[in-house]
């Protein structure tokens, strides 16, 4: 539930932002929002704190992001105003997602039995953005042993593993279930 809450508030600041022009500059501001809310476990516990008012909550979010657009400030205090602090990092997950979107970008995790050089990162990147039909695919890698050679590349829900592995689990199954 709290995820669909993310995305309504991230939906219309989206929305917000897309019709004056700001979705860049909102998105460099969730990035240093997340940023900040991990590095400072402090700040959470502030801010869902039962005894420190709401009045006192709202005046800590002017001061310390008095810098951010009135927007996420806004949409920063009617989350501390109805106790949904922790739908932030959902929040601004969807947002990046819409914004992305919006772009023809789609954010996908490769997985290899090493760190993938330039050049194959380039040429993963390129094949899934044509095979997806998107203009950009961004990559993040992760180095997995169990691998063992090829890679997998998870794109949202979907999938596509061209790894050894995965061929050795299915030459195993092929030959258990052809006896």
């Amino acid at each position: 539930m709290s995820e669909a809450i993310a995305n309504r508030y991230a939906d219309a600041l989206f929305q917000l932002a897309n019709e004056q022009g700001k979705t860049e500059q909102l998105m460099k501001e969730f990035s240093v929002l997340e940023e900040v809310f991990q590095e400072n476990q402090e700040l959470d516990s502030f801010l869902k704190h039962p005894r420190v008012s709401n009045d006192k909550k709202k005046q800590f979010l002017d001061e310390v992001f008095k810098d951010f657009s009135t927007d996420v400030r806004n949409t920063l205090k009617i989350l501390v105003e109805r106790h949904r602090i922790e739908v932030i990092p959902s929040m601004i997950d969807h947002y990046t997602k819409l914004v992305n979107d919006a772009k023809g970008i789609v954010e996908a995790t490769v997985y290899s039995v090493r760190k993938l050089s330039d050049a194959e990162r380039e040429q993963i990147e390129k094949s899934f953005a044509k095979r997806l039909n998107k203009q950009t695919v961004k990559l993040e890698n992760i180095v997995d042993p169990s691998v063992l050679g090829g890679v997998k590349v998870r794109v949202g829900n979907s999938i596509y593993d061209g790894t050894i592995s995965n061929k050795l689990q299915r030459l195993e199954r092929n030959i258990v279930f052809a006896n």
